[in-house]
């Protein structure tokens, strides 16, 4: 991952706070969680889509996501955690596709909107929708779930606000400006919760106010979430019941008056009626009698993003407490395993490689047998070995993985480390060339093979790569500045290869140089 330039640091953290609320306003963006089962077609032709209003364009509505992405790449509570990435996304592709299949999903909007996930390295319970098909996930949700089936209930139900165009509806009854402004405004409300004296500034002229004042969608509009969103869940294959189990995590906290920990309750607030149609829906399910069911992968993943949202040196030495003899007995088989994954992350985390070696013979030992979990605990284990500088037992567990060949982006990344640190730069800087021809957003994979290629002399192929994670991260500025000193490079070069790149390179700087007009001419 790449860390940016100093600029406004507006990130997912703050959304979970006051500027969730004046976001969400404007964005139309709530996220409750629903489980999903097919309804039948009859139903859904007989209920009108909201979402069908063409105010806003999808070109204008993702101009404005893109915006808002830039900023939000450039927070330091961005992650883009390989492993919880990958879990995230083997939901999230199912639930695409069944919408796709469903109608839901457009092919104009398929094709021209991000459907990107940015993680938010932040302990509350929150998810949220962005204009343009951008959805926020923060950790702490990832972390208090406890099957596929609820977080898929929570992403489903952000996807069909997007597919429905709720956003784009509300943004236009919101905004008399013109869509780029509306964007500098969601920003203002974004940056007015690091200084609220600053919100005037910020935010243009009474826009503010109104922004505070509409927290949710409409009922009708979040109705109609629920009932697709729910649809879309089931036929994608995930247990309806994950929906309820989802709702009543919520309700639970809301009764035990939730302190700021679920910025879900404040901006999309539960109500007995739209509980009580989900429970009906699943009644009424063909896989009414489908259970989530808490899986050893699932809780590794869980304990992993808990972690990671919350690296406060006490916290990382609670883990080794759960895992003590007396303590990891008391706790269910499956959670037992997450606990022993988080011990071992957490270990390394506070450099007591002695206490993660330990506690990663347990976890191997628990999950023999689990072909997913151990994929989790083999990467863990390299990740572990990249950590304590053994490159040696890196490569060793590269070639050995005790399970099915792992073609996952994380296999593909770490594996890419171990490469470049053991000599073998060139075959890392292959696979991710590979790999980036197909995921040219891919801005970690990016970054990788600038380093790779740095290794084996390649230096303007090194400089175009830098480049293009910023053009990943929708920094075009900081992306020319890069091709025009990687063209520099390649005048000087008497290499043959640095010339084959260097024509790469000049097309890259005109595509890049188009898209800051655009940029320019949004302001």
């Amino acid at each position: 991952m790449v860390h940016h330039k100093t600029s406004p640091h507006i990130g997912l953290r703050l959304l979970s706070r006051t500027a969730l609320l004046g976001l969400l306003a404007l964005l139309a963006s709530p996220a409750v969680p629903q489980t999903q089962a097919p309804v039948p077609q009859s139903a859904v032709t007989a209920l009108p889509n909201l979402g069908d209003g063409n105010d806003l364009t999808p070109s204008a509505e993702r101009r404005i996501g893109d915006r808002i992405a830039r900023e939000l790449y450039r927070d330091p509570d961005y992650i883009d955690d390989p492993i919880i990435t990958d879990y995230v996304q083997g939901i999230w592709q199912p639930l695409l596709e069944a919408s796709r299949q469903r109608g839901e999903l457009l092919p104009q909007l398929d094709d021209l909107f991000a459907w990107e996930i940015l993680l938010g390295r932040d302990r509350t319970v929150n998810a949220f929708a962005l204009p343009g098909g951008y959805f926020g996930l923060h950790l702490g949700l990832v972390g208090i779930v406890t099957s596929r089936d609820e977080l898929a209930s929570v992403l489903a139900h952000e996807l069909s606000h997007v597919t429905q165009r709720h956003i784009s509806r509300f943004m236009s009854r919101q905004a008399a400006q013109a869509p780029w402004l509306m964007g500098a405004m969601i920003l203002g409300v974004l940056a007015a919760s690091k200084d609220p004296s600053a919100a005037q500034a910020a935010i243009v002229g009474g826009q503010a106010a109104a922004a505070q004042s509409q927290l949710n969608y409409s009922r009708d509009m979040e109705r109609e979430a629920d009932r697709i969103g729910f649809g879309v869940q089931t036929q994608a294959g995930f247990a309806p019941q994950g929906f309820v189990s989802m709702f009543e995590k919520l309700q639970q906290s809301s009764r035990l008056n939730d302190a700021g920990g679920f910025p879900y309750l404040r901006t999309h607030p539960l109500n007995t009626e739209r509980i009580a149609d989900m429970q009906s829906r699943v009644r009424q399910s063909d896989q009414a009698n489908t259970r989530p069911v808490s899986t050893m992968d699932h809780a590794m993943v869980a304990a992993r993003a808990r972690v990671l949202s919350n690296a406060a040196v006490d916290a990382l030495r609670i883990w080794a407490q759960e895992v003590q003899p007396g303590n990891l007995e008391k706790q269910p088989d499956v959670a037992q395993v997450g606990s022993l994954y988080g011990a071992t992350l957490a270990a390394l985390k506070l450099r007591d490689f002695a206490l993660a070696q330990t506690t990663l013979a347990r976890l191997q030992e628990r999950t023999r047998g689990n072909p997913a979990a151990m994929r989790l605990t083999h990467l863990l284990a390299l990740e572990a070995a990249l950590v304590q500088g053994d490159v040696a037992a890196a490569a060793r567990l590269q070639k050995s993985t005790g399970t099915p060949v792992d073609t996952s982006r994380a296999a593909l990344l770490l594996g890419a480390q171990t490469d470049t640190l053991s000599g073998k730069a060139e075959s890392a800087a292959q696979n991710l060339q590979t790999w980036v021809a197909d995921h040219p957003r891919d801005a970690q994979a990016w970054q990788l093979l600038a380093t790779a290629n740095t290794a084996i002399n390649r230096t303007v192929a090194a400089v175009r790569a830098e480049g293009e994670v910023n053009v990943a991260q929708l920094d075009y500025s900081a992306a020319l500045t890069r091709f025009k000193v990687a063209q520099d490079l390649a005048r000087k070069s008497a290499l043959p290869s640095d010339h084959i790149e260097a024509s790469i390179v000049d097309t890259r700087a005109r595509q890049t140089e188009l898209l800051l007009r655009e940029q320019a001419l949004e302001r």
